[in-house]
């Protein structure tokens, strides 16, 4: 049971959202706050598929990671209050505009609320995938009462180093977090399971966006996550990092990755023997690739 002091994520601020406090997260109130649900292209073709993956982009965000691509919602600037009938009402909506699946973008401080709203929506029968959309910093005790609801976990792995999750996203811990949720992710979907078209309808897919200057701490997140699962997790290797906003006490990062630092790592994967996995053009490195928060399918 989830008392009214704010535990949902490792931080465990303990503020009480429900009583008008502000959490780390940006959010207050007793409803639910979303910036986008429409059909997105841009997740990996076993999610996006022909159709389009259902994202619902949350508002605000547990983790404050400098470089961030989302971060007017992120931060909590956008989005619409939305109670949970509202959001029930949304996954069908998107399921009738032909979505692959539920994508729940950034869900992790709304995950008592989203448990109740798929309880909702299955018990009127709804059958799309629900995929949970996340930075990997999540906390065990909340990840296990997901289970049986959750389909596919499609979660960051953002860092090895401490320091670095220090630096660019204020969480310390956050690879101890990772590496406990990742656990748990895999314990509820051992196997990846596609059907005949490549869409995958089960298991875990693990992201890692290569940072400039940090190929060595990405081969690592690589390394780990392959040695400890093999091919149970499939690993998606990401170059679409774009430099955004105030980046001037961040140099090392006010660049975007070269094809030379992408296509080592890609090599290291492979020597490694990853055969589940994905990668991206080069060109994917553009502003344009971020949706526009502009309140669409939020509203009824």
């Amino acid at each position: 049971m989830i008392d009214q002091k704010c535990r949902l994520c490792p931080r465990e601020c303990k503020a009480e959202r429900e009583n008008g406090q502000m959490g780390f997260c940006g959010m207050t109130g007793k409803g639910i706050r979303a910036a986008r649900a429409a059909l997105h292209f841009w997740e990996e073709p076993c999610i996006s598929g022909k159709g389009g993956s259902g994202a619902v982009f949350f508002a605000g965000c547990t983790l404050r990671c400098v470089y961030c691509q989302n971060r007017e919602i992120a931060a909590g600037r956008m989005g619409e209050g939305i109670s949970l009938s509202r959001l029930v009402d949304i996954f069908f909506e998107l399921k009738e505009q032909g979505a692959e699946n539920i994508n729940l973008v950034t869900p992790s401080h709304y995950a008592d609320k989203i448990m109740s709203a798929i309880r909702m929506a299955k018990e009127s029968g709804f059958d799309l995938p629900f995929v949970y959309n996340c930075s990997g910093y999540e906390k065990v005790e909340i990840l296990k009462q997901l289970t049986g609801l959750i389909d596919i976990y499609l979660t960051d792995f953002k860092y090895m180093s401490p320091e670095s999750a220090l630096r660019y996203s204020h969480a310390k811990d956050y690879p101890k977090a990772a590496k406990a949720a990742l656990a748990e992710m895999m314990r509820q979907q051992p196997q990846t399971i596609y059907d005949e078209y490549g869409m995958m309808k089960r298991g875990v897919l693990v992201r890692h966006l290569l940072l400039p200057s940090h190929r060595k701490e990405a081969e690592q997140v690589v390394k780990y996550v392959y040695d400890t699962y093999k091919d149970q997790a499939a690993i998606s290797l990401m170059c679409q990092y774009t430099p955004l906003g105030e980046l001037d006490n961040y140099p090392e990062l006010n660049r975007r990755v070269t094809k030379r630092e992408y296509e080592k790592l890609l090599d290291f994967a492979v020597e490694l023997g990853v055969e589940n996995g994905y990668m991206q053009e080069m060109e994917s490195a553009k502003v344009c690739y971020i949706p526009p928060f502009d309140g669409e399918g939020i509203k009824a």
